[in-house]
């Protein structure tokens, strides 16, 4: 089983979007058995909180309903072990990722699996949580295709 956190700051917006993009996708691709997939914040300002309207709304258009469970959770120690990949969502939650976890060899950036360098648009800045949902959609689509080549 390979098992998958995602991360962003809040644990709100995009990680959770991440999540849950991702669960669906191998939901319909057969492949539900092969993955564990959660998310994470990098801080704990949201700990406890349900999922962004913004990004709600984003999950209810795709037909993905599965989400109302989740509420933030803070990245713990025992994340490091637990997962084979921990996926940031920008440069910062990167840099967070990397001071949090510093000998770490699993943590990734999401952008970097279709070739960007650009982070994940963050809508709780931009408002705009379509294009922080081409970026995760392309992002999930991409790391499908890297693991299924390891």
């Amino acid at each position: 089983m390979i098992k998958i956190l995602f991360v962003c700051q809040g644990n709100i917006c995009r990680s959770p979007m991440a999540e849950f993009v991702m669960k669906d996708y191998v939901r319909k691709s057969g492949r539900e058995d092969d993955f564990y997939i959660e998310s994470a914040a990098t801080s704990s300002e949201e700990i406890g909180n349900h999922v962004h309207y913004g990004t709600a709304a984003i999950l209810d258009s795709l037909g993905i309903t599965d989400y109302h469970h989740k509420t933030a959770r803070r990245i713990t120690k025992e994340d490091q072990n637990k997962f084979d990949y921990i996926i940031g969502m920008d440069r910062e939650n990167m840099f967070n990722l990397k001071r949090f976890y510093p000998n770490a060899t699993n943590i990734y950036f999401l952008p970097s699996f279709y070739g960007s360098s650009k982070d994940v648009a963050d809508p709780w800045y931009t408002d705009d949580f379509d294009a922080t949902y081409r970026d995760i959609d392309k992002g999930v689509k991409a790391l499908v295709e890297y693991i299924d080549t390891k």
